[in-house]
């Protein structure tokens, strides 16, 4: 589907030709004019259009379709492709979902193509529209925004992330949390969240590297501060999502050594009160047994004898179990 289509000269949007091919050439024919079109989940027909025109590479039309690439960032003999994905926080759900945004930019044109719910870019349009003097820098500063929205982003479902690592610590090291069965499910779920947000930011990396470090075809060549700039929050971002895998790891394994340590004081309760319950039955047994001669068996006192040296075992063996700890 396609979004938006327009045309902007002098860093302005200017009233074009509905059909994007017509504003494909106005806007080449024009001085420091530029075409910006935004697609949304296309069909392959919808792109078909596109790409013909454009003269998009079918490598990167693929990529743009299927919708599961990794960031990166390719030059081609007409155009550049770049592959974002952006992350979002479903605050209802504590969890984190990503989509996927492709740019091509060409000579006198931009191409976004968005999967997903994560990072629309009618904001981002929106920003650049009332910014007439970053426009003026052609379909670089529709990129710089692009990837600038995307990242800082970034930053803000980590710090999200941060929180919810916070309340899981406290949960994990909360005097009930050896009761709650589903405590490592949920340490492990959330790992695997920081693992989708690692593999989202992570390999973006190299491509920030590049466009900062300038020499790249179709981009403007004073950008390289800003992609510099976007590449230090990217760091940043990157960082926190280390830290937060490192700290899951430390709690996950504070929690295996808690239930450890509850699973041995089970078992010293268990053998102390196996230990208590063992004397009596013994003698019991001893005394059931039928023979003529046992000692105290025709005295009238052996019977509470025996009941007393039951009873005073079992509070030795209880005392000295109670000052071990085990009970």
């Amino acid at each position: 589907m396609i979004v938006d289509c327009a045309v902007y000269q002098d860093g302005r949007r200017v009233e074009g030709p509905a059909d994007f091919s017509s504003a494909l050439a106005r806007a080449r024919a024009a001085r420091n004019a530029f075409l910006w079109i935004g697609l949304y989940e296309p069909t392959e027909e919808e792109f078909a259009m596109v790409s013909s025109d454009f003269g998009l590479h079918p490598l990167a039309v693929e990529d743009a379709l299927s919708a599961h690439q990794r960031p990166k960032l390719e030059v081609y003999e007409d155009s550049l492709f770049l592959v974002l994905k952006p992350v979002q926080y479903e605050d209802k759900y504590s969890s984190v979902t990503t989509g996927e945004l492709m740019v091509f930019v060409g000579d006198c044109f931009v191409v976004t193509v968005r999967h997903g719910e994560a990072n629309p870019l009618g904001v981002v349009r929106e920003r650049l529209e009332h910014t007439p003097e970053v426009l003026r820098h052609g379909p670089t500063a529709v990129m710089y925004a692009v990837t600038d929205a995307v990242v800082d982003h970034y930053l803000e479902v980590a710090d999200e992330l941060h929180i919810d690592l916070d309340e899981l610590e406290a949960d994990v090291f909360s005097p009930e949390s050896g009761r709650l069965a589903f405590t490592a499910g949920r340490i492990y779920s959330f790992k695997r969240q920081v693992l989708e947000f690692r593999r989202a930011a992570g390999p973006l990396d190299d491509p920030m590297a590049r466009l900062a470090g300038g020499g790249v075809p179709f981009v403007h060549a004073g950008s390289q501060p800003f992609f510099r700039d976007v590449g230090d929050h990217l760091t940043r971002a990157n960082e926190h999502v280390e830290g937060l895998d490192r700290l899951l790891s430390d709690v996950l394994a504070a929690h295996l050594a808690q239930v450890g340590v509850r699973q041995n004081d089970d078992v010293r309760r268990i053998s102390a009160w196996a230990a208590m319950i063992a004397v009596p039955t013994m003698l019991a047994g001893i005394y059931g047994m039928n023979f003529d001669h046992m000692p105290e068996l025709a005295q009238p006192w052996g019977y509470p004898a025996v009941i007393a040296l039951m009873v005073g075992s079992v509070l030795l063996l209880y005392r000295f179990f109670k000052r071990r700890g085990w009970l």
